[in-house]
């Protein structure tokens, strides 16, 4: 790499480490098809990245936080408030058809209707005399 490239951007980022680990990730975005915001002169994409570091034509805030991204291997989820998962199975239910005036499917079987209600028992006995 040209040390002139490298020397512009220390200014920029005092670390060498950082340096290495911000331009391989813009690098990485630039080959995976990211605009570039400098000329290319048939530069290489690494050396386009610490040209663009040296300008200061990329965020080096978003640079790094995509860095972190993409290192992650596990991703935590903001999980919804109590509030918005009551909302949500309101807005379920509605679209279900289940109005408030309907009975709820916890309901005992058969308590609203007038079948008498069968159990395991009765239908397994049922089952076998239909055999015999």
């Amino acid at each position: 790499m040209a040390r002139v490239t490298v020397e512009d951007c220390i200014d920029k980022v005092p670390n060498r480490f950082d340096l290495v680990m911000l331009a391989s990730q813009r690098a990485r975005e630039v080959s995976a098809g990211a605009p570039i915001t400098v000329e290319r002169d048939n530069d290489k994409n690494p050396v386009i990245a610490l040209r663009e570091i040296a300008d200061e034509t990329v965020e080096l805030e978003n640079l790094q936080e995509s860095l972190i991204v993409s290192q992650q291997k596990h991703v935590e989820f903001d999980l919804p408030e109590e509030d918005e998962v009551i909302e949500l199975l309101e807005s379920e239910s509605n679209i279900a058809g289940v109005t408030p005036d309907m009975p709820e499917a916890d309901a005992e079987p058969g308590a609203d209707s007038d079948m008498p209600e069968m159990r395991f028992e009765d239908a397994v006995d049922e089952s076998q005399d239909s055999k015999s």
